[in-house]
């Protein structure tokens, strides 16, 4: 039950970034007067440089007012194979595990021991299934970004060196400032849940405001005048928190596909030659996307759980943790 739960809140990421309305996306683009070139050439050729990934999820479709972008086809995707994948693998639970099954087992009691280690072990049992269902979501979402197809599938236009795709019908989801923003956000909002929980209002106001530390006499009233200043430092710390965390994994995803598009783009002459190293070249980065599609979903879970243990965890508590 706790790994059907885990996949299943993948679902909570399907709709967030509906949320989150683009305007750029719409915006005409304001383009100044020019001065004709001196030649017919640099249009030629401007019109034949590769264009780099939009920044922005494009359009495909709507389902009446609801607008559907490249990148949210892919979360429902990748969300829709790990319930189906789970699903199929806890069918016929045996009590020696093996194939799917063991391979989900060791996944979730790995990411349990690792969490409890950082939370303790009554904050993991109610904080376990967001952490995880962020992992094992942000990995495929973006190891599924490196599939052939993702990008290169889409409506587009004839040129005279093939058929450029102009509107691809799959992005990968974490390239997707919106996509990584709701689930920012929806990890803060969490935050605060648990932390009220943890602490209680005058509790979390004083972990924030309150004196730290045992002092007695004037250095006391210095040390409130101190923190509570600090307090208001640790607040904007906090609002930024969505931002860090989006931008951060958005960027390194966002570069990613940008460099494998660069590298596939490097020959463009002759025909033969671009068919050949179009295929070649990208090949060792996407190695190297690998490890940073891992890395990323890591360093987003191990962020948000440090985020989560500092303001529940006491110092009490956290060294009774580590004695046990």
């Amino acid at each position: 039950m706790q790994l059907i739960r885990i996949i299943m809140v993948c679902a909570l990421a399907l709709v967030a970034p509906v949320a989150l309305v683009n305007a750029a996306e719409d915006a005409p683009a304001v383009i100044p007067p020019v001065m004709a070139p001196a030649t017919n050439a640099a249009p030629a050729e401007a019109s034949e440089a590769p264009e780099g990934l939009p920044s922005a999820a494009q359009e495909i479709f709507k389902i009446g007012a609801f607008p559907v972008t490249n990148s949210m086809v892919v979360t429902w995707i990748v969300a829709l194979g790990l319930i189906v994948f789970a699903r199929v693998a806890m069918r016929k639970m045996q009590a020696v595990p093996s194939g799917m099954q063991n391979f989900w087992e060791w996944l979730v009691e790995s990411l349990y021991d690792f969490l409890e280690s950082i939370v303790g072990k009554d904050l993991v049992k109610k904080t376990f299934w967001f952490f995880a269902t962020i992992f094992i979501f942000i990995l495929f979402t973006n190891w599924f970004g490196l599939l052939p197809g993702v990008g290169t599938i889409g409506r587009g236009v004839a040129t005279e060196h093939g058929f450029h795709v102009t509107e691809p019908f799959f992005r990968g989801g974490n390239a997707d400032l919106n996509m990584t923003f709701a689930m920012a956000s929806i990890f803060m909002i969490l935050w605060l849940v648990w932390a009220l929980r943890s602490n209680g209002i005058v509790g979390f106001v004083l972990h924030i405001f309150g004196p730290k530390g045992d002092s007695t006499g004037f250095i006391k009233y210095m040390m409130i005048v101190i923190f509570f200043l600090v307090g208001f430092l640790e607040m904007i710390s906090i609002a930024f928190r969505p931002v860090s965390l989006s931008f951060r994994l958005y960027g390194n995803v966002f570069a990613g596909e940008n460099l494998l598009e660069a590298m596939s783009n490097v020959v463009q002459h002759p025909a033969w030659a671009h068919a050949v190293f179009s295929v070649l070249l990208p090949i060792p980065f996407y190695f190297l996307e690998l490890l940073v599609g891992l890395v990323q979903a890591f360093v987003f879970m191990l962020l948000t759980t440090v985020f989560t243990a500092l303001i529940c965890l006491h110092d009490e508590e956290h060294e009774k943790e580590h004695h046990h």
